[in-house]
């Protein structure tokens, strides 16, 4: 019995030993960088040493009483049945630190779930496996995907300070102002979290969840996906850059003019390196993971794209493949997460690449005429 009590903590030791240099020892919540953040973090704390003082009092109530009435020490049992007034304490003490515990957990919660009066609306909408940033009112509208290297994922190169925490475009919003999140899905079920904000918020297809944050400082603040939404959950990240009001407001005339540009590019005649390499870069973002960057993909589920019949014969499917999905299947629907330019030049690219070599052109001008006539 005493060999195997040693030999288990021995073990336990090594696994702390081992998990403290592998890993940063931390425990606890992390502030944040809001008004409201703190307020949870101020709360947690308080909430933890009231647990603390309570645990320290039963505890040493009960070392105590059984070591000062403990059967050596010659002590004998009371003999009574009940106590009126030790009930009425047992009873008055928790109810009034409970009472002590709800008053500031009721204005956190309160401020939490004060989504009105919002300077900046964004609609979150969370796709498997990227999100997608509308800017309510202002025309603007873009797609937030994992920017990690495939070959630090597959372990090629080595991994980056945030690793799996970088994206190809940051939600970017104002300090100062009041950023309302209208937090939705287009598919399954995920989830907006950035710990920073004290901002948590599932995103349920058919609904719309309310949050808000206002940022106090420039930045960068890092976040996940926290709901568990099929095969690349874990390649789901979130990524907010926090600008002053004059770099948002120029960084916003960009984006409005950039949107302008991206409408003018659905009338332009593009040449099959044109789309070659565009749709490269969109297959890298949107389909790889799947596909492989071999377009060999992971058959059954994922099947190949070289070589595929398909790809090289029937470009009416091919076109409806990839904008509307295949029902059943992992194959999402890419017709609301890509522009006519992204899908036109993707279909373009992998019925020319690996050596699939068709030498067809699908025009921006296509896909519009392909969902004008569904």
């Amino acid at each position: 019995m005493l060999r195997s009590a040693m030999t288990w903590l021995v073990g336990l030791s090594l696994s702390v030993v081992g998990t403290a240099a592998n890993a940063e020892w931390g425990v606890n919540m992390q502030p944040g960088v809001t008004e409201v953040s703190q307020s949870v973090f101020d709360l947690h704390m308080t909430i933890f040493w009231i647990c603390v003082v309570i645990g320290v009092v039963v505890f040493g109530v009960m070392f105590w009483s059984m070591l000062m009435h403990r059967k050596s020490a010659d002590s004998k049992p009371a003999t009574f049945h009940e106590n009126l007034t030790v009930e009425i304490l047992w009873t008055v003490i928790p109810l009034i630190i409970l009472i002590v515990m709800a008053v500031p957990a009721t204005k956190t919660l309160i401020d939490i779930y004060d989504a009105e009066e919002s300077d900046v609306d964004i609609l979150v909408t969370g796709y498997q496996w990227r999100w997608q940033y509308k800017y309510v009112g202002e025309g603007v509208s873009y797609f937030s995907s994992l920017a990690t290297p495939r070959d630090e994922i597959n372990n090629v190169a080595e991994k980056n300070p945030n690793y799996l925490l970088e994206v190809d475009n940051p939600l970017v919003v104002p300090i100062g102002k009041k950023i309302r999140f209208l937090i939705t899905s287009a598919d399954v079920i995920h989830s907006w979290w950035v710990p920073a904000f004290a901002v948590k918020k599932d995103a349920i297809p058919g609904f719309v969840n309310e949050s808000w944050t206002r940022i106090d400082q420039p930045g960068i603040y890092r976040g996940q996906c926290t709901e568990l939404c099929g095969k690349d959950h874990g390649f789901m990240p979130i990524v907010v850059e926090a600008k002053t009001q004059a770099d948002y407001d120029a960084w916003m005339a960009e984006q409005k003019e950039a949107a302008a540009k991206e409408a003018e590019l659905r009338e332009k005649d593009w040449t099959l390196d044109e789309l070659v390499a565009r749709g490269e870069k969109v297959y890298g973002s949107a389909c790889a993971s799947c596909h492989q960057a071999n377009g060999e993909g992971i058959p059954p589920m994922f099947p190949a794209l070289k070589g595929s019949d398909i790809v090289l014969n029937d470009i009416q499917e091919h076109i409806n493949t990839v904008v509307n999905g295949r029902p059943g299947t992992a194959m999402a629907a890419f017709g609301k997460q890509l522009s006519e330019v992204d899908t036109a030049a993707v279909i373009t690219y992998e019925r020319n690449a690996w050596g699939n070599d068709t030498g067809e052109v699908v025009s921006p001008l296509d896909i519009l005429n392909f969902k004008d006539g569904q």
